[in-house]
């Protein structure tokens, strides 16, 4: 009764399964706007070479008491990085495990950031509402090859099913074999647990993450309905990653061919800096 009075009880969703933020907990950590600037390139890309975007199908998360996180990815996570890559002159695809909509935490929409609102309205969500198969996608090469950048977005929903697909795994390794981009912010890493190769693909490698330190005190505030029953920084760091952040802030990693965020602050400089990158190599 007290946490409910104080605004720290977690929410039931619309569908009552599961559990949004609490109200105070949405106020601390759901922005109504962004840091989203327009910038412009010195030159645009013309071809029609694309970025694939990995987003999960799975909206609930299992606590330890039982209790069910309401989920999916995060739609600044998803769509602010991606905006600068379009301003670059590069279209996405939306794929899912199997092709079914992709899981959106439509409670963190930046509601008073007009920009980011018309880009997810206009261009993201047909994507994500009809998104491609990623099995379809990794059984035709010629569907493959047209890909060269591959992100994985935030939102814990990035540890709902892509840690475990198998195609997943294989689109990875296909990356590293191919020395093309990944792009990846917040939670998203937690997707590159799918790569089960030996040795570990981004063994040694320096990442930015959202900070497991963090998820274990969200469930004090309601923002999590419970504790985890897992998390994937630590399953990160078993398998020989460094994560380079310590906060929930603006730090972007970059090691090799990949870059990464820590948090929706990162998502500016990340989607800059990839944007940068693919210009170099492609246009």
């Amino acid at each position: 009764m007290i946490k409910k009075c104080l605004g720290l009880q977690s929410d039931l969703d619309d569908a009552g399964i599961g559990y949004e933020p609490s109200p105070f907990s949405k106020r601390l950590a759901v922005d109504k706007t962004t840091d989203y600037k327009v910038v412009e390139f010195d030159k645009t890309y013309k071809g029609d070479k694309k970025v694939l975007m990995i987003c999960t199908e799975e909206r609930y998360m299992l606590m330890e008491n039982g209790k069910k996180f309401s989920s999916g990815n995060h739609p600044v996570e998803s769509c602010q990085p991606i905006m600068h890559l379009v301003n670059a002159g590069f279209d996405f695809d939306v794929a899912t495990p199997t092709g079914k909509p992709a899981c959106i935490e439509m409670w963190a929409l930046p509601q008073k950031d007009q920009v980011v609102l018309g880009f997810f309205n206009k261009t993201a969500k047909p994507k994500f509402d009809a998104p491609l198969s990623l099995a379809d996608i990794m059984a035709d090469e010629k569907k493959l090859s047209q890909y060269v950048c591959f992100f994985p977005p935030g939102g814990q929903g990035a540890m709902l099913g892509l840690p475990e697909d198998e195609n997943l795994g294989k689109l990875l390794g296909y990356a590293r074999e191919k020395d093309l981009f990944i792009m990846s912010v917040c939670h998203g890493p937690a997707a590159f647990l799918a790569a089960k190769q030996e040795p570990f693909l981004f063994d040694g490698y320096k990442i930015a993450c959202f900070p497991d330190s963090i998820d274990k005190q969200t469930p004090m505030v309601g923002y999590l309905p419970g504790k985890q029953t897992w998390y994937f920084g630590e399953k990160l760091i078993e398998r020989g990653v460094t994560i380079v952040n310590t906060g929930a802030d603006a730090t972007v990693a970059e090691d090799r061919k990949l870059i990464t965020g820590a948090s929706p602050k990162a998502c500016q400089e990340l989607g800059v800096r990839m944007a940068k990158k693919l210009l170099e190599n492609f246009a």
